[in-house]
């Protein structure tokens, strides 16, 4: 290192010391102690004279967590009404008018109820955080947003609440809390995570020993990922010359050579190996700029490879190569570098050294792996495309401009020749030789010396006029001038052409990024593959298609300009370059007949797609600056493809889940409640055959009563059945129109008698209220559903209350039963289709579709049904919200309206 600390360091150093600090408690799955060793540590600090208090802290009725949390001042939670609900969050307003030193926060990954002023908890600590205010929170691995894919492969169970990984990279700390799957396990048969059922079911799915495993060496690995960063940043910040071996960091060397290849194929071994990141750095210095054009796509393509195969792919400048990669080895904490065995001649290894035994002399405590490698592998990254060779055009202007600053100069120098020395005068010759070398490049330049030292000569040495120089003075002087005249002009243009190429690199690196945050914020693969085809020929001045597999083959998915028309030659080359990962077509080494190059879309793991290119021009598409953008453009590409496809796996993957378990669920359902009634039916239906005339007359009229009953309940199943396939069909179209509601009411009651038997019922609608605009049939439907639910759950002889009341513009239905209630998880769920709450040891006989159904029939009307519990008492209080329609008429004047007619 240069002894400096790194300005990157100590601006995220600045940054932390001027909000509050965050200590996250990782835990590999519930129930490992988090929360306990949150409010522990809040104990200590707050024994130390810091201000502590709880913004929110879940016990789950946990009596260890709940007696460590007494003696801590508890800032009330805000109500906020969701729905006919009140939800409890945490009050940040109140925090931060308290403004504690340090504020506990639990289940850092917590989504926040509506109408909160952020949707999530982790916001709400972002902004305690910008306040100066320090937070302990909790999390668990499964919610870090990088690992949801993992852990959903593992556990499969994806967790909807996740929390950005830049939360987890912000933290001051990270504590791990850590339990092993045997001792969780036994916290879980000893009640002390959940209740005995929920823990058995547990148990059965997630706690497995093999998924606690996994899910603990996840958040171990997270852990020592985050400590090793900031051990890394300390050590920038610090200036301290590494390597701190507290870890195994590799980097590998890349340059021109076809061996890069294998190099690079070595350090991912050895990476792998290690368990270690790994660099792939490139180490630009003035001999760069002279490289030919397949020594730059060498390097390129080699550091594409290192990208696929894990690597972070790094491009430095500097004037000396083995200095510039000490310096960046130093930087990064790596402790092992690769290299290649030097491939300089003897005398140049002897004048200079090469550039791998100044880096073994120079490494200092890194270890420097010296590798031969073998040069065949580089021909494996090449593209296999030949491309455009760059036109060796002689221009006239640059010189003709070259000639006018030598006149210039003589111009200059002729009226100075009166009052100045010859030497003098021969610097204004040397000013144009810069300009020229500044403005036209290096061969002006040149030509510029000649002319300019032939034109001193002639005009300003004596004999004059001559191209004889007669003073031995003004040979060595004109000598002098030739030779200063050269090395200046080389000088000069070679820092032009580096200032050129360095514009060009920004130009193109903009571009890039400009490309790469627009596909950021695509969503739709259609739109990913517009983006792409659309930016490929603006950048590269080319037509485009790009094609996707589809039923065994591939097709044309989008082009630009728009063009789907592929001729059998276009087909077979593309369908070649996506079987074998290689380029195909027009300029290719395979199938060059074709008319457009086809050239895969590939990832670390596989190819995506095909881009097809062409043009007007004859020849070889692109040239070798434009081969390595498309790469680059094509590498963006390919992830975002897969970052889309991955998105519409995973949505699939669950939508069959869900379609599995309504299956599943279905065909439950229909086996118990189909096959119950119909069991009555049957054997009340044999009875009477076979015994009719044995049979008193009760027991016949019983039966046929129970054969009745039966017919009724498997009716309401099927009715259940297609009301539910109208609603998820989109089918539904309300027939609606003004009703008074106590005319429904008094339907749906008469319809309901038999199953409100045991039950009394207590009916308060108003006469005087508006009338409203529904579906008489499907709020009939509706009212009964939820009758029928009461009489499920609550007891015989309870009392079931349905009332009705305004609400300024709106109507409110309430059906209250006196029943278990509902669990309050379970509050927004008892609307999903197939969803029944299991209360005791068993399910009440049902579809779990009459509450799903009542959702839909509501919404369908413009209105809304919420579920909640009783506070008066046990029971459960199902609301539907009306809206009242600012015309709407009441029972009187529709009344007065009939008399006059």
């Amino acid at each position: 290192m240069d002894g400096r600390p790194s300005p990157d360091a100590l601006l995220q150093r600045a940054e932390r010391e001027t909000r509050g600090r965050l200590k996250i408690f990782l835990g590999a799955a519930p129930g490992v102690g988090k929360t306990y060793e949150m409010l522990t540590s809040g104990h200590a600090k707050k024994a130390d004279g810091v201000d502590v208090v709880i913004g929110v802290v879940e016990t789950h009725g946990r009596k260890e967590t709940e007696a460590l949390a007494d003696g801590f001042e508890v800032i009330p939670r805000s109500s906020i009404d969701y729905k006919g609900r009140h939800l409890e969050e945490m009050d940040i307003d109140a925090i931060l008018a308290r403004r504690p030193g340090l504020v506990l926060v639990d289940e850092l990954a917590h989504t926040n109820a509506p109408g909160s002023r952020h949707p999530k908890r982790y916001m709400d600590v972002q902004e305690l955080l910008s306040r100066g205010i320090d937070v302990y929170s909790t999390l668990n691995i499964q919610h870090v947003e990088s690992l949801n894919d993992v852990v959903a492969q593992i556990t499969r169970i994806r967790v909807r609440e996740t929390v950005p990984d830049s939360i987890i990279d912000r933290a001051d700390d990270i504590e791990i809390i850590d339990l092993t799957p045997e001792d969780l396990i036994k916290r879980l048969h000893d009640g002390k995570v959940y209740i005995p059922k929920t823990a058995q079911r547990a148990l059965d799915n997630y706690f497995s020993p093999g998924n606690l495993t996994a899910l603990r060496e996840l958040a171990l690995r997270q852990t020592a990922q985050r400590v090793d960063e900031q051990l890394l940043t300390h050590m920038q910040a610090h200036a301290i010359s590494g390597p701190w071996a507290a870890g195994e960091r590799v980097l590998v060397c890349v340059d021109d050579q076809p061996r890069s290849a294998s190099l690079v194929r070595y350090a991912a071994r050895l990476a792998d190996r290690l368990r270690a990141p790994w660099v792939a750095l490139h180490v630009e210095t003035a001999r760069s700029i002279h490289l030919s054009e397949a020594a730059r796509d060498r390097i390129a393509a080699t550091l594409r490879l290192a990208e696929r195969l894990g690597a972070e792919a790094l491009t430095r400048p500097g004037s000396d190569e083995a200095e510039e990669i000490v310096r960046v080895a130093a930087s990064s904490n790596v402790t092992h570098i690769i290299a290649g065995t030097p491939k300089t001649s003897r005398w140049r290894a002897w004048l200079h050294g090469s550039v791998t035994s100044r880096l073994i002399r120079n490494a200092g405590n890194i270890s420097v792996h010296v590798i031969a490698g073998d040069d065949r592998e580089g021909e494996a990254v090449a593209t296999g495309v030949k491309t455009a060779p760059v036109p060796a055009q002689f221009k006239i202007g640059p010189y003709v401009l070259a000639t006018l600053y030598v006149g210039c100069a003589l111009g200059v120098g002729v009226l100075l020749d009166q009052s100045l020395d010859v030497r003098n005068i021969a610097l204004v010759f040397l000013m144009a030789v810069l300009a020229a070398a500044v403005t036209e490049g290096l061969k002006p330049a040149l030509y510029a010396s000649v002319v300019s030292a032939l034109t001193l000569n002639f005009f300003f040495l004596k004999p004059l006029y001559t191209f004889t120089i007669g003073d031995p003075e003004s040979v060595v002087a004109f000598g002098f001038f030739f030779v200063v005249a050269i090395i200046a002009s080389n000088l000069t243009a070679s820092v032009q052409r580096q200032a050129a190429a360095a514009r060009l690199r920004a130009r193109t690196t903009e571009d890039l990024y400009l490309f790469s945050k627009k596909l950021a914020g695509t969503g739709t693969l259609d739109d990913v593959l517009w983006a792409t085809a659309f930016q490929l020929a603006s950048m590269l001045k080319v037509r485009v298609v790009l094609l996707l597999p589809e039923d065994g083959t591939i097709a044309v998915k989008a082009g630009y300009p728009p063009d789907d028309t592929l001729d059998d030659a276009d087909i077979a080359a593309a369908r070649w370059a996506w079987e074998h990962n290689r380029a195909a077509g027009r300029g290719a080494d395979t199938l060059p007949g074709a008319k457009r190059l086809y050239v895969p879309l590939r990832t670390g793991r596989a190819a995506v797609g095909v881009i097809g290119l062409d043009n007007d021009r004859q020849g070889p598409l692109l040239s070798p600056e434009q081969q390595r953008l498309l790469d680059a453009l094509a590498d963006q590409a390919a992830l975002a493809i897969e970052r889309v496809q991955l998105v519409a796996d995973v949505d699939n993957a669950r939508l069959a889940e869900e379609a599995g378990r309504l299956r599943s669920a279905l065909l439950t359902s229909i086996s118990h409640d189909l096959k119950t009634p119909l069991a009555a039916i049957m054997g009340a239906a044999g009875t009477l055959r076979d015994y009719q005339a044995a049979l008193p007359e009760e027991d016949r009229v019983e039966l046929l009563t129970t054969v009745t009953d039966e017919s009724e309940r498997l009716n309401r199943f099927i009715a259940n059945l297609l009301d539910m396939t109208r609603i998820e069909s989109g089918a539904m179209e309300p027939n609606a129109a003004f009703h008074y509601l106590g005319d429904i009411v008094g339907s749906a009651l008469r319809r309901a008698r038999k199953i409100m038997i045991h039950h009394h019922v207590d009916v308060r609608v108003p006469s005087d209220l508006p009338m409203v605009k529904v579906d008489p049939v499907l709020f009939e439907q509706v009212l009964f559903n939820l009758l029928d639910n009461a009489a499920k759950y609550a007891p015989e002889g309870s009392t079931v209350n349905l009332q009705a009341e305004r609400d300024e513009a709106r109507i409110l239905v309430r059906i209250c039963d006196e029943g278990p209630g509902i669990p309050a998880n379970d509050l927004e769920r008892v609307f999903d289709t197939f969803y029944r709450v299991r209360k005791g040891d068993h399910v009440r006989a049902g579809t779990g579709l009459g509450l799903s159904i009542c959702r839909g029939f509501i919404e369908a009307m413009g209105g809304t049904i919420a579920a909640e519990n009783r506070t008066d008492r046990t029971g459960a209080v199902f609301t539907i919200n009306l809206p009242l329609l600012p015309n709407s008429p009441n029972l009187k004047d529709m009344t007065a309206l009939k008399d006059e007619k």
